[in-house]
C-alpha cells in the first residue's frame, strides 16, 4: 500500500543521521551541533542519495526555533544581566556594530546590495548561546566572573537580534527585499510605528496579563499531580503564545516564544517547566540544526574559498579582537578579555534564524546563506581549540609583550582599599570571598554583630556599588595573591569563602596560609566528595550545602518535639 509518509521519513532520517554524526562529533571533541549540521547537508538536496522533504523540514525547524527561544526566555535572568550591565551592554552593542560593518564591507567588495550586506554582517555578529554555555560548562567556569560576563554579553546580543528580527520584515522593502509580501509600499515611519505598536501591545499583554495568568494556570495543572499534563501545558504554552503572537500581533514566532518563556520564569514552577520541556526542546533543536544544514551547499567551499576564509576571519579574528579590546578598555584583566574573545569566536542559532529570514524576504542571496553556514560549521568546530589556546597564549604574550605585562600590572581603582580605610578593617577582620546570595547573608550577620569584614569579589561593578554604600570591598580574583594581599589577609582573623564553586580553591587556601599561617578558614562547597576530601586534609571548617540544610531541618524537628519528650519521659520509668 502506497502511503505519503514524507513527514515520517524526514524525521526518521533527520534524527538517525544526526545521532550518528553527533556521536562522532562528541567523540572527536567537537560540539554535537556540528554533527547535526552535517547531517542536514547529507540528507539535503545539495548531496546525492536520499533527500528529505525540505518543506516539512522547514516547518519542523520553525517549531525548533519556538522551543529554542522559549528555552532562552525561560533561563533569561534580568538580575544576572544587570550584574554585568556596565560591560555587557556597551560591549555587545559596539562589538555587534563593528562585526556588522566588517560584514557589510566584505559584501560591498563582492558587489552585493547594501541591504544584503547589512543582513550578512548582522548574521556574523551574533554568537551562539548554546555553544557558549556548553563550552563554559565543560571548563567549569560558567559560574565564574568571566563566565557571567560572557553569558551577559551574549544575552545582550540575543536581545538585540530579537529586535532585528522584529523590525526586519516591515523594513524589507526599504532594504531592497523582493518577496511578494513586501511589495506593497508604505511610508517608512508608518511601517516602523505600526510594527513597534504591535510589538508593544504584545509585550504589555504578556507583562500585565501573562505574568498573572500563566503562573496560575501552571499551578492549577500542577495540582492534578499529572506529570504528562504539566509537560503538555508547558509545550502548549510555548507554541500557543508563539503562534498567537504571530497571528494576532504580527510578531515573529521567535519573539513570542521568548516572552512566553520569560513570563513563565516568574512562576515558582519555572525550574520544573525547564526540566520537563528539555527533552522535547532538545529534540526539535536537533531538527532545527538539521534543517539549517539542508540549506547548505558544500560546493561553496570549492567555488568560493576566499569568501569562506573572509567570513572565518571576521568571526574568529575580527569579533574576538574587538571584544578583547573592549574588555581591556573597561579595565578588566587580560584573562577576562581572552575568555570573552574566545566565547564570541563562533556563530550559531541566531545567525541561522536571521540569515533564513533574510533569505525568505529576498534580502540575502543563497550564496550568503551558504557562507553563513560555512562560517558556523568551521567556527563551532574550531571553538574548543580557541578556548584551549587561552592559557598558553596568555602565558606567551606576557613573556614577550611589555604592553601585555603593563595591562596585567595596571592599577584598578577598586583593586585596593582606599587610604582612608579604618584600622579595624585592616587587622583582625574577616575576609569574605564572594558576595552572592550566601555572601550577602553572612555579611548581614556580621553587620548585626558589629564584626568588621572586607569583601573580595570578582565582579568589579558589584565592588563599585558596595563602595558607594560605604562598605569595604576590593575587586579581584581571590586565587590571585594580589587580591588577598589587598584585602589585608596577612593580619586577618578569618577567611570565609562564600563564592559558589570557586575555582582553584586549594590554591586560594594555600596562598592565605602562606601569608597568614594562623588564619582560620571557613569554606563552602556543593560537592559531597570535595567536602570529605577538604575535611580529611584539615584545610578548614567545611560547610556542604545539602548537609547543612539537613542539619537545620533536623534541628527544627527535634526542637519541636523536645518538649513533648521531656514531659512523657517519667512515665516510661
Amino acid at each position: 500500500m502506497d502511503h505519503n509518509i514524507s513527514l515520517i521519513t524526514t524525521i526518521t532520517a533527520g534524527f538517525g543521521v544526526a545521532l550518528i554524526l553527533g556521536f562522532v562529533a562528541e567523540r572527536i571533541k567537537v560540539p554535537a551541533l556540528v554533527g547535526y549540521l552535517v547531517a542536514g547537508i547529507i540528507i539535503g538536496p545539495a548531496t546525492p542519495g536520499f533527500v528529505a522533504d525540505t518543506h516539512i523540514a522547514s516547518q519542523l525547524s520553525e517549531i525548533g526555533v519556538m522551543l529554542l527561544m522559549f528555552g532562552v526566555g525561560l533561563h533569561f535572568s534580568l538580575d544576572d544581566l544587570l550584574a554585568v550591565r556596565r560591560i555587557a551592554i556597551p560591549g555587545a552593542v559596539v562589538q555587534m556594530g563593528l562585526a556588522t560593518v566588517l560584514g557589510m564591507f566584505m559584501a560591498w567588495w563582492w558587489d552585493w546590495s547594501w541591504g544584503s550586506g547589512l543582513i550578512f554582517g548582522l548574521s556574523l555578529s551574533c554568537a551562539s548561546t548554546v555553544v557558549l554555555l556548553k563550552a563554559l560548562e565543560v571548563r567549569g567556569v560558567l559560574d565564574s566572573m568571566n563566565g557571567r560576563i560572557a553569558v551577559g554579553w551574549l544575552v545582550v546580543e540575543d536581545l538585540a537580534t530579537v529586535l532585528v528580527l522584529v523590525l526586519l520584515p516591515p523594513l524589507a522593502s526599504v532594504l531592497g527585499g523582493s518577496t511578494v509580501e513586501i511589495a506593497v509600499a508604505k511610508p517608512l515611519w508608518t511601517t516602523i510605528g505600526q510594527t513597534l505598536l504591535q510589538v508593544s501591545a504584545f509585550i504589555a499583554l504578556m507583562m500585565i496579563v501573562g505574568r498573572r495568568v500563566l503562573p496560575w494556570l501552571l499551578w492549577q495543572v500542577a495540582r492534578t499531580g499529572s506529570r504528562e499534563l504539566f509537560t503538555l501545558s508547558v509545550i502548549a504554552t510555548a507554541l500557543g503564545i508563539a503562534y498567537g503572537a504571530a497571528a494576532l500581533f504580527n510578531v515573529s514566532f521567535a519573539l513570542g516564544a521568548f516572552f512566553g518563556g520569560m513570563v513563565m520564569r516568574e512562576s515558582e514552577f519555572s525550574h520544573r517547566a525547564a526540566e520537563e520541556s528539555l527533552p522535547l526542546r532538545d529534540a526539535f533543536s536537533v531538527l532545527f540544526f538539521v534543517s539549517v544544514g539542508m540549506l547548505f551547499n558544500p560546493t561553496i567551499l570549492i567555488e568560493k574559498p576566499i569568501h569562506v576564509l573572509g567570513v572565518i576571519a571576521i568571526i574568529i579574528l575580527g569579533k574576538s579582537l574587538a571584544a578583547a579590546a573592549l574588555v581591556i578598555a573597561f579595565r578588566y584583566p587580560l584573562n577576562t578579555a581572552l575568555t570573552v574573545a574566545a566565547s564570541l569566536a563562533q556563530i550559531g542559532e541566531f545567525s541561522f534564524i536571521l540569515a533564513g529570514l533574510g533569505l525568505s524576504l529576498g534580502l540575502l542571496p543563497a550564496e550568503g546563506m551558504s557562507l553563513v553556514l560555512a562560517g558556523a560549521l568551521i567556527s563551532i568546530a574550531l571553538n574548543p581549540f580557541v578556548f584551549a589556546a587561552i592559557t598558553p597564549f596568555r602565558r606567551w604574550i606576557l613573556e614577550r609583550s611589555e604592553l601585555a605585562r603593563g595591562l596585567e600590572r595596571r592599577q584598578d581603582p577598586y583593586a585596593e582599599l582606599p587610604m582612608s580605610t579604618e584600622r579595624k578593617y585592616l587587622e583582625g577582620q574577616v575576609v569574605l570571598v564572594g558576595y552572592g546570595r550566601v555572601g550577602r547573608r553572612i555579611a548581614k550577620a556580621l553587620d548585626a554583630h558589629g564584626i568588621p569584614y572586607v569583601v573580595a569579589e570578582q565582579n568589579r561593578e558589584l565592588v563599585e556599588d558596595l563602595r558607594k554604600k560605604g562598605m569595604v570591598a576590593v575587586s579581584g580574583d581571590a586565587t590571585d595573591p594580589a587580591a588577598l594581599i589587598q584585602a589585608h589577609i596577612a593580619d586577618a582573623a578569618m577567611l570565609v569563602v562564600a563564592a559558589p564553586d570557586p575555582l582553584n580553591l586549594r590554591q586560594m587556601v594555600d596562598t592565605a596560609r602562606k601569608l597568614n599561617p594562623s588564619i582560620e578558614i571557613v569554606l563552602r562547597t556543593h560537592s559531597e566528595d570535595e567536602s570529605l576530601l577538604l575535611r580529611k586534609d584539615g584545610i578548614g571548617t567545611v560547610f556542604f550545602g545539602e548537609e547543612e540544610l539537613a542539619k537545620g531541618m533536623a534541628s527544627h524537628v527535634l526542637e519541636r518535639f523536645a518538649p513533648r519528650q521531656t514531659v512523657t519521659a517519667p512515665s516510661h520509668g
